[in-house]
């Protein structure tokens, strides 16, 4: 996701062939005086700084993958929860949590969770067409009459479905927010979007855009006369015990809970910022989320074990297209959730997240298992992303 460096929202919106996470725009002056400048020199990770809840396991393919992360990948931080399909869970951190006290990374420290905000959208869009109360093949003027007009863009054309799934062809605002610090309203989001033509006719094609989330919440508070972040709350995170999980209220740029500092860097040879305090407000329905690694594992299998969504609703939500310019080879995208290949078989299910300062990838299985991988900056080269799906992949074939 984008911050107010616009340095992600993107996440997986970018440009074809690129993977989650491309950077797209530095960080405003005033940001950069904000937040602070770190030198390269103050990376120097330990050799192994795993979490207490895994140093009795022995030699860990899990601990190996995240240790490269840090050493091999100049990640200041990465951290992971696994659990197997026995139900057991094991935590892992490795490298610093802050640059500047060279604090430890927290065990299942939260971290901003980027797109897979997306997935807690859909689930609540699905569970009130269950409900009887939104239709998946409904235009976007049944609920939002007048409101998505512009150069090859009306909401009379475009349906529910079609935003969930990423067919709409609506072009994506973050990637004309430029640098303005600020709040913004959903709809302000909206207008950004609406200013730029689509890039298809709906239904004629694939491309991710944020904005297609943003209409999805509205949505969501239209017919629900609430906040999307209550609905989130009561429909997902309460109803599934996720304690560690809250979409953050207006104008809180903090993380409430332990958590690793999130790190921005403008190039390879630049020196890190740290950027964990930021607005999420530009992310809102697509991204705004902060959540654990456990909390994510139990969100993605509780999802897939039919606890959040009715039978139907759930089948409409794995029914996928192919998306491998955004995802990878073999990756394609359902309503809100992305079906991945496995090297060991079979497949696994979730989204991934980037926001500035963090990067999330994980996903769950149909068997039980399920992984969670973070780092403490958002990734911008395809080699970083590669090896953040391979910690993933690793965890969940072990």
């Amino acid at each position: 996701m984008r911050g107010q460096t616009r340095q992600g929202l993107r996440e997986q919106g970018r440009k074809p062939g690129r993977r989650p996470g491309t950077r797209r725009r530095t960080v405003s002056a005033a940001a950069a005086m904000a937040i602070g400048v770190m030198t390269l020199a103050a990376l120097t990770p330990p050799a192994s700084a795993t979490s207490p809840a895994s140093r009795s396991a022995g030699p860990d393919v899990v601990r190996q993958s995240l240790n490269a992360l840090v050493r091999e990948g100049g990640m200041p931080a990465a951290l992971a929860s696994v659990k197997d399909r026995d139900g057991r869970t094991r935590t892992y951190t490795a490298g610093v949590g802050d640059l500047a006290t060279h604090a430890p990374v927290p065990v299942d420290g939260q971290v901003r969770i980027g797109s897979n905000t997306k997935t807690f959208t859909a689930v609540v869009v699905l569970q009130l067409v269950g409900e009887g109360r939104i239709g998946l093949d409904d235009d976007i003027d049944t609920y939002l009459p007048g409101l998505v007009r512009g150069k090859g863009i009306d909401g009379r054309r475009i349906t529910v479905r079609q935003l969930l799934q990423q067919t709409s062809g609506l072009p994506n605002y973050s990637n004309y927010l430029g640098d303005d610090v600020r709040y913004y309203t959903p709809r302000e989001l909206l207008a950004t979007a609406l200013r730029h033509p689509a890039d298809f006719d709906p239904g004629k094609s694939w491309k991710y855009s944020n904005t297609n989330y943003v209409l999805a919440g509205l949505i969501v508070e239209k017919v629900t006369d609430r906040p999307l972040a209550k609905e989130i709350d009561r429909r997902v995170i309460k109803r599934i015990g996720l304690r560690h999980t809250y979409f953050p209220a207006p104008g809180d740029a903090s993380i409430r809970e332990p958590h690793p500092h999130g790190y921005y860097r403008e190039s390879a040879d630049a020196p890190l910022r740290d950027i964990t305090e930021i607005d999420p407000s530009w992310a809102w329905a697509a991204g705004q989320l902060i959540s654990t690694g456990s909390d994510l594992n139990r969100f993605f299998g509780a999802l897939l074990a039919g606890r959040l969504l009715p039978p139907a609703q759930l089948a409409q939500m794995r029914s996928t297209v192919p998306a491998e310019a955004t995802f990878g080879p073999g990756a394609r995208y359902g309503l809100g959730l992305v079906s991945r290949p496995l090297p060991c078989g079979g497949l696994s299910w979730g989204h991934g997240g980037s926001f500035p300062g963090y990067e999330t990838r994980g996903g769950a299985t149909d068997d039980g298992r399920a992984a969670s991988v973070a780092v403490t900056m958002q990734l911008t080269d395809e080699a970083s992303r590669r090896n953040l799906e391979r910690a993933v992949d690793t965890a969940l074939c072990r």
